[in-house]
């Protein structure tokens, strides 16, 4: 609401008149607060956000829920893998919750590069995260028992129809997922039932009306969706998979 907004601008100005003028013009520009104020909060965890990297969403902790419903051992030893790991939040959230496991995240964009480091840094997971600034394909070795994925998902013809606050800011990399919004599902879906391991699962995030093309596509590749979670919205949000 207008409200919080300016009470999150007014604590970020710290007194300041000058300043607070300044970020009440960035907003007025339909700059996303999380870049003003270069925080998001994320499993009620604190990321470092701005330019290059887009902005966790309360919808994608749907994601660390399941997969801590399908691995419920707070002390298992688990290799974690992040397809497009952005922020890294989903990551680091996962593994503040499964202290033994340990992650990989994978990121093409130099510019969410730089988030992703800083996160790791700020929740000091530097020895149990890996990242590597590579594109997906070029993941040629290793099994994991947890995948995850938030890719981009938004049809090509739409994001122009996104609120500005998106589509002038985030990156578009992060939200065009071609004609049909699948393109990074394709891509996916053969590289997740080559990394996944044995009793492994994978975890996707899906947009509205994708709840039955995705399973389709991962069915393809040789893999078995096991259910579609949805959101706190009640929308499908959440594919798990397994190898079939």
């Amino acid at each position: 609401s207008a409200r919080t907004e300016a009470r999150i601008l007014i604590d970020c100005a710290k007194g300041d008149g000058a300043r607070l003028d300044q970020l009440i013009m960035r907003r007025l520009r339909h700059e996303p607060i999380a870049y003003i104020t270069g925080h998001k909060e994320f499993w009620s965890l604190d990321f470092e956000v701005g330019p290059g990297v887009l902005i966790p969403r309360p919808e994608t902790e749907t994601l660390v829920e399941e997969a801590l419903k399908e691995f419920p051992d707070r002390d298992a030893t688990l290799s974690v893998l992040d397809l497009g790991t952005g922020s890294g939040a989903i990551l680091i959230a996962f593994l503040s919750e499964r202290l033994q496991a340990r992650g990989l995240g994978i990121e093409q964009s130099q510019e969410a590069m730089i988030w992703a480091r800083k996160n790791t840094a700020r929740h000091r997971m530097e020895r149990r995260l890996t990242l590597q600034g590579d594109d997906w394909l070029v993941l040629d070795e290793g099994v994991f028992e947890v995948i995850f994925s938030n890719p981009p998902y938004i049809q090509s013809g739409t994001v122009a129809a996104l609120d500005s606050d998106v589509k002038d800011y985030e990156p578009r990399a992060a939200l065009d997922g071609g004609a049909d919004g699948l393109a990074a599902y394709r891509a996916l879906a053969p590289l997740i039932a080559q990394r996944l391991a044995s009793g492994g699962k994978a975890f996707l995030e899906i947009g509205q009306e994708q709840e039955q093309q995705v399973p389709q596509i991962l069915a393809a590749a040789g893999l078995e969706t096991i259910r579609v979670a949805p959101d706190l919205a009640g929308i499908p949000r959440c594919v798990i998979a397994a190898r079939a």
